[in-house]
């Protein structure tokens, strides 16, 4: 029996996550892609993973570089529109920081504003069909308490109000 492709990406948008920006640097440019397959895998040693989509230039730049998952507020849905493509709106430069000091010869630089931040350098690489799944190990982390996280559900951003529903922006 085979599952159809839509059928499943319908059936998987009734999970909602996180959004999250993978930035990396090749050379003096700086990249980015919105991502929302992102998970912890381990405390110890501390490691986390992303999939991309094999196709995309961000799954061609990152083998072997360093990189950085910056988790997005919810009043950075422009940034998650400019990094998957779609922004008509979006800054045309991001606010970029540098990483800290003491990381940055190995660490890709942050994206401003995130709610959480996980500076990452290469662990292993693996396939994951028409996706590759990029394990990092986590060298920092900075975060920003207090800031409400941007959500992806059913092929919309959402974020949490303070009684615990859900309000989407409009946009895709």
């Amino acid at each position: 029996m085979t599952v159809d492709p839509e059928q499943l990406r319908t059936c998987a948008g009734y999970f909602a996550t996180g959004v999250t920006v993978v930035s990396l640097a090749v050379g003096e440019a700086l990249h980015g892609a919105t991502v929302n397959a992102f998970t912890t895998v381990s405390l110890n040693p501390p490691l986390v993973l992303i999939s991309l989509n094999r196709t995309s230039k961000a799954a061609r730049l990152l083998p072997g570089r360093p990189f950085t998952v910056n988790v997005l507020a919810a009043e950075q849905h422009d940034l998650a529109l400019r990094f998957a493509g779609r922004a008509e709106t979006a800054p045309d430069v991001p606010p970029w920081q540098a990483p800290p000091e003491r990381l940055a010869p190995h660490t890709a630089p942050a994206l401003g504003g995130s709610l959480a931040t996980f500076f990452c350098t290469p662990w292993a690489s693996h396939d994951g069909g028409d996706h590759l799944l990029f394990l990092g190990r986590v060298e920092h982390t900075a975060r920003r308490p207090g800031a409400q996280p941007l959500l992806y559900y059913r092929s919309a951003f959402h974020s949490v109000l303070a009684r615990g529903s859900y309000e989407t922006d409009g946009s895709a």
